[in-house]
């Protein structure tokens, strides 16, 4: 993956499905009388401001819910963002010190089309991600999973009761093909089940942030590489780059490359090439990149390509990267077969 900030398990490298800002969403909850389930998703880190109180107690950034009184536990379902593959789960219980579940377990289901609360919680079928396990207050608690399954849903309980400040699921999106046959799409898109394969750097931010939906509102919710020191004349013999798995074998048709909120620190320059049978061609050549702007460009009779590399010059940061087209015969088929 090239260079990461932290010595995590490789699986925290890999995006968070259950994330907000992928469109994930807290369903249902047996219980949140201290702290709303849906802090469990989002996608800053846990805060706390000690002594400060509201009407049902100390405030918490996390899910957290009344003490139990008779047998029994407390669950959460969370939807996805993205369907796909789990390799891990964090359950963080950043503050919770004196009120964290002693244990946990997580199970995963997936369903089609868009149930109700009431329908996942009662009818559907639930298979064990991360078996029951005791965990740690004010702790980052890291579960690798080997289920090779898609799910849709994820379904966290605390035995008996407590608080979770977030809860994370990382993985491959793995989409349902039937909506990438529609017309073009973003072949480069987390939702559609790309994936960053490999990066120089990544010292700020990840570079999954790239694939994310939407528009990045800060520098925060893109990539950014540490500076790059040369000596005099050394400026073109080193850069940053990142390389994306796409969601399948694609003919492109438009790339773009968003430095929005980068102002002073977007790259002078940019390339991409794909891959395509095994070996990397030109699909951009190289192009001037301005700050704060949302650069798209048309690609002319480019090959299929199954990955992407972007090499930025020298460093510095991008938003956001697209890249439409359609996907081939060959594409949709490898999709069919990896449901």
């Amino acid at each position: 993956m090239g260079s990461a900030p932290s010595k995590a398990p490789e699986f925290t490298q890999l995006p968070d499905l259950a994330a907000r800002t992928l469109g994930g969403s807290v369903v249902w909850a047996t219980d949140e009388s201290f702290a709303e389930k849906e802090n469990l998703i989002r996608p800053t880190a846990p805060g706390f401001s000690p002594a400060t109180f509201g009407h049902k107690g100390q405030v918490y950034d996390g899910w957290e819910t009344r003490r139990r009184r008779e047998p029994g536990q407390d669950e959460a379902i969370v939807r996805l963002g993205v369907p796909g593959v789990i390799h891990g789960v964090v359950v963080d219980t950043a503050f919770f010190k004196g009120n964290y579940p002693p244990e946990i377990s997580v199970e995963a289901t997936t369903v089609a089309g868009y149930p109700s609360a009431d329908e996942l919680s009662t009818d559907s079928t639930w298979e064990t991600v991360v078996p029951r396990a005791a965990v740690r207050g004010d702790s980052p608690n890291l579960f690798a999973v080997s289920n090779e399954g898609r799910f849709t849903h994820v379904k966290l309980t605390m035995y008996p009761d407590g608080g979770v400040a977030r809860l994370r699921v990382h993985g491959y999106g793995r989409p349902d093909p039937e909506f990438l046959r529609a017309g073009p799409v973003d072949l480069a898109a987390l939702e559609n089940g790309a994936y960053v394969t490999g990066c120089s750097n990544w010292f700020y931010s990840s570079p999954h942030n790239l694939l994310m939906p939407g528009y990045a509102r800060v520098m925060g919710d893109g990539w950014e590489t540490a500076r790059r020191r040369f000596a005099p004349g050394e400026w073109e013999s080193s850069n940053d780059w990142v390389e994306i798995h796409l969601a399948g074998e694609g003919e492109l048709r438009v790339l773009e490359l968003d430095t929005t909120c980068f102002l002073f620190n977007a790259p002078g320059a940019a390339t991409v090439q794909g891959l395509s049978h095994g070996e990397w061609v030109d699909v951009l050549p190289r192009v001037t990149l301005q700050p704060d702007t949302r650069h798209r460009f048309r690609v002319h009779d480019a090959p299929k390509v199954t990955d992407l590399r972007l090499d930025i010059f020298p460093d510095g940061g991008l938003s956001r990267f697209r890249a439409w087209g359609t996907l081939t015969a060959a594409g949709l088929a490898a999709l069919a077969e990896s449901r």
